[in-house]
């Protein structure tokens, strides 16, 4: 199951107390506390596992580690160690206590989610001509502690969209090494798949039906995954009786959540060809060559639709 969605909490660690001693050793009398040491801090890094947000799923709390406190002879605590915390690239983060939101976007890129508390100044660094012998010391700064939202958002060259069971699954597995479940169901599937064509990755993203974009069945869920794929390949069910209608559904569905989708480079395919009879194929084909005039038949049966469908990917590679 891809979690793509979580909320968790993180803290920094504590800084370590400031050291209060003094020298036991004659001719050298004086203070020599040292400093506490910084709270570990919290970070976030990117990597290539998409399901690495699954550790978030039972544990929520992250806390770094705290400071040591200063010790005697001018010697400063131990730093904390830091944690760091692996989401995939594509995560977006935001700060459910000031809506401040920002982004992963490359294996390796580090964000700081929570810094550590500064050490406390030890007795040491109060002397002075007038003060001699402080007995002052500082204790060390708390940790910031905050709330996140993780959210995924594939990043993918070519997002499959379209109505449920209009075979995204099936063409994705037949062009790539994806293993997605397939079946002739009348509902959505529950997660989106990826395979990889060449350099290309492609994202199956899970059917979806009107009022998706309200939050009807699991279509909120999914919608933003394709705000980040470059390209829309939209597939219509050749066995649908209004493929017009199913097309607009969802192009509908996009425009709601996000009218910038509707800007996105679009192919248009009428899937599963093979299973009605030709002369209801061309009408369904000539019907959605009006709103697109490329829009093209293909079935994972049918090895000269495939390799059309190739040619396309070949170019977007290409150009990419």
């Amino acid at each position: 199951m891809l979690i793509d969605d979580v909320t968790i909490r993180v803290s920094g660690g504590d800084g370590g107390r400031g050291g209060m001693y003094f020298s036991n050793i004659k001719m050298q009398l004086g203070p020599t506390g040292g400093s506490g040491g910084k709270g570990g801090s919290v970070f976030l890094e990117g990597v290539s596992d998409l399901n690495s947000l699954t550790v978030f799923r039972y544990k929520k709390e992250f806390r770094a580690q705290d400071g040591d406190n200063g010790r005697q002879r001018c010697s400063d605590g131990r730093g904390g160690d830091d944690v760091v915390l692996k989401v995939p690239v594509g995560t977006v983060i935001t700060d459910l206590d000031t809506g401040e939101t920002k982004e992963i976007l490359r294996t390796g890129q580090k964000l700081l989610a929570a810094s550590g508390g500064n050490g406390g100044k030890g007795n040491f660094l109060f002397r002075s001509s007038k003060n001699t012998s402080p007995t002052q010391f500082q204790e060390g700064r708390p940790g910031e502690t905050k709330r996140l939202r993780l959210e995924l958002k594939l990043i993918a060259d070519v997002g499959l969209v379209g109505l449920p069971n209009a075979g995204k699954s099936s063409l994705l597995n037949e062009l790539t090494n994806a293993s997605a479940k397939v079946a002739n169901y009348p509902f959505t599937t529950l997660e989106p798949n990826l395979g990889v064509y060449y350099e290309l990755i492609l994202a199956d993203i899970p059917g979806l039906i009107a009022g998706a974009s309200a939050g009807k069945g699991l279509g909120i869920k999914f919608l933003r995954h394709i705000e980040r794929t470059r390209i829309v390949f939209h597939l219509v069910s050749a066995e649908s009786t209004t493929p017009v209608k199913d097309y607009r559904t969802v192009r509908s569905e996009l425009k709601k959540y996000n009218p910038l989708l509707l800007k996105k480079p679009e192919y248009l395919f009428l899937s599963k060809s093979d299973l009605i009879k030709e002369k209801d194929l061309k009408k369904k084909l000539d019907a959605l060559k009006k709103i697109n005039p490329k829009t093209i038949t293909v079935s994972i049966h049918d090895w000269d639709s495939l390799e059309k469908v190739k040619k396309i990917l070949n170019k977007i590679k290409a150009a990419k």
